[in-house]
């Protein structure tokens, strides 16, 4: 099949033609004509497969040209980067149009958003709070919306953005077309789609939460914090193989730490950069052109603030940390191997974290193929704090599946007054116990 097919108009068509996509992914081929159509669209893919392309070009077809000073089409995202990211697209596949579209997130002042809001507007791509903020101020009209976009919809729950969401619900034209689009699709996505949607036709190219296909996963089982830093040192130093790398930390100290660590010890500055929610607006936006750009080789990143990626020529993910939201997995990995290039995803496992990634491949359904640890790696002894910690989160992962389970320590207390028996006083009698004996005989 060909874009021609879709009976999109002439500007659209050079867009295309510009942007090098030659045919339709498997989720534009399915969902265009029917977003062409009118109908609630929902749509299940994983990231990579093209399908913010898949509700954009027929949502700018059906606008098709700068009309009046309100919105008539919202698309909400549950990050700034991945706002800026479709913000992005729509410049692209509507460059020969003369469409208004305008970029709201949070992280800096309202001005200049608001001066580009009256100055009118066509299309607003934003997250929930930045949106919900200007409209209560009275910047943004929204009589005229006739199409709503949710993307990544599971991501924008897991977030908690499900109260400004249906506030927003609530003051939008009940007259409209929804567009629903998620990676994965758990039961909280379903409630919300039951929700939101009106009638859907529901659009899945692949089993959800399965991963890309063309992405390699392999499993590294570490001891400790120490091994694993080791293990990015060793991968960090073969710069022909792991050209481009993504490394994912679960928390922001993590992060700042491992790129601390590679800074000093392992390659250039210039080539490695962090980006988190702690990280100012201007340094995350330039950290990741620069690695768009190839002028970073190595990314450090935690999972909300890598959502706006998309590299096509990312070589590498590693889960430095698994992720604790399961389905993020799916996300992080689909990381690499897009646009139908080939990608390797790296993930290390503590003994803390078997319960996780157990929950990750059933999610998945496979068995991710564990690796032994290179021989030139060294590995370190657990320091005792680190253990204990890890024992911790097993107590707790056996008590959240048994409640009636009372911990390793409880245990070990039971066993111990268990084993225990009482001994016989072996010691020499008081006088006053011989006083009492003869009392008594």
């Amino acid at each position: 099949m060909t874009f021609e097919e879709f009976n999109l108009n002439r500007q659209l068509l050079n867009a295309i033609a510009d942007a090098g996509y030659e045919t339709p992914s498997p989720i534009q081929e399915k969902a265009i004509p029917l977003v062409l159509q009118g109908h609630d669209v929902l749509g299940i893919a994983q990231t990579g497969t093209g399908k913010t392309a898949a509700y954009l070009l027929p949502i700018l077809m059906k606008i098709k040209y700068a009309q009046g000073e309100t919105p008539r089409a919202l698309i909400l995202a549950p990050t700034r980067e991945l706002v800026m990211q479709i913000n992005a697209a729509v410049a692209e596949l509507g460059k020969y149009t003369d469409l208004r579209h305008l970029a709201l997130y949070g992280g800096l002042g309202p001005k200049t958003q608001i001066e580009a809001l009256q100055k009118g507007i066509d299309i607003i791509v934003a997250t929930p709070g930045r949106f919900l903020d200007l409209y209560l101020r009275g910047e943004i009209g929204v009589k005229q919306l006739s199409v709503l976009v949710l993307d990544e919809a599971d991501k924008m729950m897991d977030m908690g953005f499900m109260p400004q969401i249906n506030r927003i619900l609530e003051v939008i034209p009940r007259k409209r077309q929804n567009l629903l689009f998620s990676a994965t699709f758990p039961p909280k996505v379903e409630r919300l789609s039951e929700n939101f949607l009106e009638a859907p036709v529901r659009v899945e190219v692949t089993p959800q939460a399965t991963t890309a296909s063309r992405v390699e996963q392999v499993m590294y089982e570490v001891p400790n914090f120490r091994t694993k830093i080791n293990l990015v040192e060793h991968f960090a130093q073969h710069a022909e193989e792991f050209q481009r790398v993504i490394i994912f930390a679960r928390s922001r100290e993590t992060a700042e730490n491992i790129y601390k660590f590679l800074k000093r010890k392992v390659v250039n500055e210039e080539e490695v950069r962090v980006i988190h929610a702690n990280k100012g607006q201007n340094t995350r936006i330039n950290s990741m052109e620069a690695f768009k750009d190839g002028n970073v080789r190595l990314l450090i990143a935690t999972d909300v603030a890598a959502r706006g990626i998309d590299v096509s020529q990312v070589s590498h993910v590693i889960n430095f940390d698994v992720p604790l939201i399961y389905e993020d997995y799916v996300h992080r990995i689909g990381r690499t191997g897009r646009a139908n290039q080939e990608g390797n995803a790296i993930t290390f496992m503590t003994i803390a974290d078997e319960y996780h990634i157990a929950k990750i491949e059933t999610i998945i359904r496979m068995k991710i193929p564990r690796m032994p640890l290179p021989a030139e790696i060294d590995v370190p002894e657990t320091p005792f704090e680190e253990q204990q910690e890890y024992l911790r989160e097993i107590d707790a992962q056996r008590k959240k599946e048994d409640p009636t389970f009372k911990g390793a320590f409880h245990e070990k207390k039971n066993k111990k007054v268990v084993n225990s028996k009482p001994t016989k006083k072996t010691s020499t009698p008081t006088k006053k116990h011989k006083k009492y004996d003869r009392r008594k005989k």
